[in-house]
């Protein structure tokens, strides 16, 4: 018999398309067994008959030839089964009688909760923000030993932490679709400073993975084929399906058992995966920019408007105001009356503090432009204003749901401090706190035009920046009341007007 290394070295291919020739049905599940007497640091190989030459050889004649891998598999995979190996009649003998966890108990109405093996979701910066208990058993030791910091949360270091780690040839492999999607949407700069506080062997391992494949293309499902312990600890093939979110990235492993599209036919129902994946994903401490955004003089826009025409107004700015969340990452949190409120988390290769911030004045361009539109329609002269405040915080961060329905939160005193800045701030204006703009290195903070209006001697306004104020003196000088504010009056904040593109 041959081991893998073996057919790989005489035939030319690649791990990933003999993995691939054995989940087409083309070569036969192999033998894996611990080597004996052999070199290298591999604790398990795949054994094939000899004969698996002669086939891949053929596979590449017919590939020359201008088949297609369905035909070839089709043609070569009906003579391989033919004369099925032991392990496909024990496998065929499970699915008959529907073997549990299988893909036939994951029908049109299953759930998450069904997913045949391990299955976990990741953040865009590659944080484990859901995992099932296969997922557990197989990669994660333990619930209890994740830290509840989600940026401790890494989901490539916590696979180096498992046994399989040990061997290089088995962790390249384990780590190259985690790469291949990592390398969508993460640049190596990016994913190397996410894990810096890997050693220089577990480096250059993701280095080398991360170089050796390719950069996948807009599917929103993509499949590899991998080779994982079962429950008794013993080799078996699986099917890895990776799927693309705005939310993060899921990849769910199922046991080859039966011939049958039941998981990809559930998993291509998006929508309805990604709200059963948000509504158990679990809370976790996180870093987050909260903004929140009121309609100044709702009330009395309101009355000057029939109900179906302010209801078409405020339709009109949450319309056009969400492609611009989606533009900076802003995830939503809910509507509340006429007021929203969107948070922002770290980003791999941007600033979420930035990106809060450029969304702000984007949403107070967007207004100008909808009282324009609004005032030519009715002839008024109504100016209307989204006023926005901003705060940053480490936060729990989870979600209340009820049917359908998903709505986010996090607790704590950013979003209340931002809610009240809402309350406070007048004329479309924005408003952050000091703590907020000096966690923004200096030199991307010069590129902001931010400040106080101030009274000189002789009580003209001007604005001077690069400063800040506690928020109650500020309601001093407007001679507002403070009753409502008093328990923020202390807090430093300032007015954010502008932002340079440089600061890209």
């Amino acid at each position: 018999m041959l081991n893998s290394k073996q057919l790989i070295d005489i035939t030319g291919i690649s791990r990933a398309t003999l993995n691939n020739y054995v989940a087409l049905g083309i070569l036969p599940n192999p033998v894996v067994k611990t080597p004996v007497g052999e070199a290298g640091r591999a604790t398990r190989l795949g054994y094939f008959e000899e004969d698996a030459v002669d086939c891949i050889k053929e596979v590449q004649k017919l590939k020359k030839q201008g088949h297609s891998m369905a035909q070839i598999a089709e043609r070569l995979g009906a003579a391989s089964s033919a004369a099925p190996t032991a392990r496909t009649k024990q496998a065929v003998q499970l699915s008959s009688v529907g073997e549990q966890g299988s893909l036939t108990y994951l029908s049109i109405d299953a759930s998450i909760d069904d997913f045949p093996g391990p299955a976990y979701m990741v953040s865009n910066s590659f944080e484990l923000i859901w995992w099932n208990q296969k997922a557990t058993t197989s990669f994660f030791s333990s619930d209890d030993n994740l830290p509840v910091e989600l940026e401790s949360r890494n989901l490539l270091k916590l696979l180096f932490d498992t046994l399989d780690a040990r061997d290089d040839d088995h962790m390249m492999e384990l780590l190259k679709p985690h790469m291949a999607a990592g390398k969508k949407r993460l640049t190596q700069q990016a994913l190397i400073k996410i894990y810096s506080t890997l050693d220089a062997r577990q480096l250059s391992i993701l280095k080398d993975a991360y170089d050796a494949v390719e950069t996948l293309g807009e599917h929103p499902i993509v499949h590899y084929p991998m080779i994982l312990p079962d429950d008794g600890g013993n080799p078996r093939l699986f099917d890895l399906y990776i799927c693309f979110y705005r939310e993060g990235i899921l990849f769910t492993f199922s046991p080859i058992v039966l011939n049958d599209d039941y998981l990809l036919e559930f998993l291509s129902k998006r929508n309805y995966v990604i709200n059963e994946l948000l509504k158990q994903r679990k809370p976790y401490l996180t870093d987050v920019t909260v903004l929140v955004a009121d309609v100044q003089n709702s009330t009395r826009i309101c009355s000057e408007l029939p109900a179906e025409e302010y209801f078409e107004l405020i339709n009109n700015v949450w319309q056009q105001s969400e492609p611009i969340f989606r533009k900076y990452y802003g995830t939503y949190g809910k509507h509340a009356g006429d007021g929203m409120v969107y948070y922002f988390f770290p980003q791999p290769d941007c600033d979420h503090k930035l990106n809060a911030i450029k969304c702000s004045l984007q949403l107070k361009k967007m207004m100008k432009n909808i009282t324009q539109q609004w005032q030519s329609k009715k002839g008024w002269f109504n100016d209307m204003f989204l006023n926005i405040g901003l705060n940053e915080g480490q936060e729990w961060f989870g979600s209340y749901h009820a049917g359908g329905h998903v709505e986010f939160t996090v607790l704590g005193d950013t979003i209340n401090q931002a809610a009240r800045m809402s309350d406070f701030a007048r004329n479309g204006s924005v408003w952050a706190t000091k703590n907020m703009l000096n966690q923004i290195p200096v030199e991307q903070r010069r590129n902001i035009n931010f400040g106080i209006t101030r009274k000189t001697q002789h009580d003209e306004s001007v604005f001077v920046t690069d400063t800040y104020s506690n928020l109650g003196n500020l309601l001093d000088a407007e001679g507002r009341t403070n009753l409502k504010f008093r328990d923020i009056e202390m807090l430093p904040i300032t007015e954010v007007r502008d932002i340079s593109l440089d600061t890209t």
